[in-house]
């Protein structure tokens, strides 16, 4: 194998960080890093950061870029806090983060935050390919959990992030808005497999269905055949109903409201006020 893989387990958000690496030249990408945050407190902390940051110092890799593979919904990025650690990160994400933007800066009303991506350095393009280095990063997009998501190919590897789990737990959620069961259909069905069986899926979380212990990757092929909520043989139509029927038994994630305003701004946290608080949004519903 090309390049070698250290993975970094989140157990408060059941998040998989992954640093993709070379022994020979030192290059190096993070994909999906946590930011550490406790709700009840309203108080972040570097833990998770402060793992990755010792393991790419004790190795001596020079990291290119954090990948970031959608706004995430459950657990504050560590980007932007990777990117004033180390030297030279640029933080990368598909270009249809645009869309979320403009969808959760309304929900919020947040009138100052640039809705046109620019809080990320790159843009990705799905016929694109990134390079870090002697690391070539291809971004397939995979929208349904939401519409900017994306997959990054790298070598034999393919990173979901919520897109596709383990064969046991299945697929990513599609209510979020602007979320879509058909999307995430197409986006697994007629992308992800189409990829040659023997390629390595890294999940970008784990549930451990059952009480069993952690497991973050399969191969594409073995998802094809077990994955209990989209096997090779899984119709359109079978797969919203059951997605569809699902999620509306789901609760919101318990870091929702915090996550995705401080993510669709790269990791930034609010600007802290006159009295040098930073303050979070929380809408009140009736």
């Amino acid at each position: 194998m090309k390049h070698k893989l250290e993975t970094f387990f989140d157990e408060n958000t059941y998040t998989l960080t992954y640093v993709l690496y070379s022994e020979k030249t030192k290059d190096a990408i993070i994909i999906d890093p946590v930011l550490d945050y406790d709700p009840a407190a309203s108080r972040v902390s570097d833990e998770s950061i402060t793992k990755v940051i010792n393991f790419i110092k004790k190795n001596d890799l020079n990291v290119h870029y954090v990948l970031e593979t959608h706004a995430h919904a459950d657990h504050l990025t560590g980007a932007a806090e990777l990117k004033k650690r180390l030297e030279g990160v640029k933080i990368a994400i598909g270009k249809n983060i645009t869309k979320v933007q403009e969808l959760f800066s309304g929900v919020f009303n947040l009138k100052d935050l640039n809705i046109n991506g620019i809080q990320f350095d790159v843009l990705l393009n799905e016929e694109d390919v990134l390079k870090a280095g002697d690391i070539e990063i291809s971004t397939i997009f995979t929208p349904g959990h939401t519409p900017a998501c994306s997959s990054y190919l790298i070598d034999d590897m393919l990173f979901t992030g919520d897109a596709l789990f383990m064969p046991d737990y299945g697929t990513g959620r599609c209510d979020f808005p602007a979320g879509s069961a058909k999307d995430l259909y197409h986006s697994i069905h007629e992308k992800l497999y189409q990829l040659p069986d023997t390629t390595r899926v890294l999940t970008g979380h784990d549930y451990q269905p059952n009480g069993r212990q952690l497991e973050y990757e399969s191969t594409i092929g073995e998802n094809k055949k077990n994955n209990i909520q989209l096997k090779e043989s899984t119709t359109e139509e079978e797969f919203i109903k059951f997605r569809t029927t699902r999620d509306a038994t789901l609760s919101a994630p318990r870091l929702l409201l915090p996550s995705i305003q401080v993510n669709i701004d790269a990791g930034k946290l609010p600007t802290a006020e006159e009295n040098g608080t930073q303050y979070l949004k929380i809408p009140v519903r009736k």
